[in-house]
């Protein structure tokens, strides 16, 4: 495991950002990644003032299936039988990667009120990431009537389903990130958010790795990650 990396989970350890761009070719952005046991209101702001982009919260595999989490483009597919218009909308994949979106639904918690400010986006995703700690200690199927007496569904988080064995599938910021707290020896969900420039795009590599040195943060590559996962997990 390089430097970097080591330096990137203590980061998360500690509840501090940590920047993991994906890779040339793909969608050639940079993510800003938080441990989603450590979210607070003044990380939610951090987020959306710093980044910008959409703020979402990883459900690694196992947790999915002991919630029984679909994928959103499951619900648009199964949906439009009866609403045609799903079936000409619905998009499983993009020219950068053909496996489908890892999009779920989204929550709020149910002692939020909008769902959508700092506190209220922070309170949901804390929850959310504690109750996937408590079900991985659970058999699968555990965990459905759980979600649904804590959070309730449309919200203001977007959940997303990690793939199963994580980057030997997949190599997205969802499982990127996924990857990342779990060799942290965190709760297995991570939260993350775009980072956008000033010029309507989102902001290069070499932009967001100058912003992550300005800042003290550790700026990833997507290669680094998957280098240490394979040493890590094999």
């Amino acid at each position: 495991m390089n430097d970097r990396v080591s330096k990137a989970l203590d980061a998360l350890r500690a509840g501090r950002a940590v920047l993991v761009y994906d890779a040339d070719g793909r969608e050639e952005e940079t993510d800003v990644v938080l441990a989603s046991q450590f979210v607070t209101p003044d990380l939610v702001r951090f987020l959306r003032k710093e980044a910008g982009g959409l703020i979402c919260t990883t459900v690694p595999s196992d947790a999915r299936d002991r919630f029984g989490l679909p994928y959103l483009a499951e619900i648009l597919g199964e949906a439009a039988a009866r609403h045609p218009v799903l079936a000409h909308t619905l998009t499983t994949g993009a020219a950068y990667d053909p496996i489908a979106s890892p999009f779920s639904i989204t929550i709020n918690h149910r002692s939020t009120r909008t769902g959508i400010t700092d506190r209220d986006r922070a309170k949901t995703i804390a929850g959310f990431a504690a109750l996937v700690g408590e079900a991985l200690r659970h058999e699968n199927g555990w965990g459905m009537e759980a979600l649904g007496r804590e959070f309730r569904s449309p919200g203001h988080v977007s959940l997303l389903n990690a793939a199963e064995g994580l980057l030997s599938k997949r190599r997205g910021h969802t499982e990127l990130s996924t990857a990342l707290v779990t060799m942290a020896g965190l709760i297995p969900s991570a939260t993350i958010c775009e980072m956008m420039g000033d010029d309507g795009r989102a902001r290069t590599k070499e932009d967001a790795k100058a912003y992550a040195d300005a800042r003290t943060l550790v700026f990833l590559e997507g290669q680094d990650v998957v280098d240490a996962w394979r040493a890590w997990s094999g």
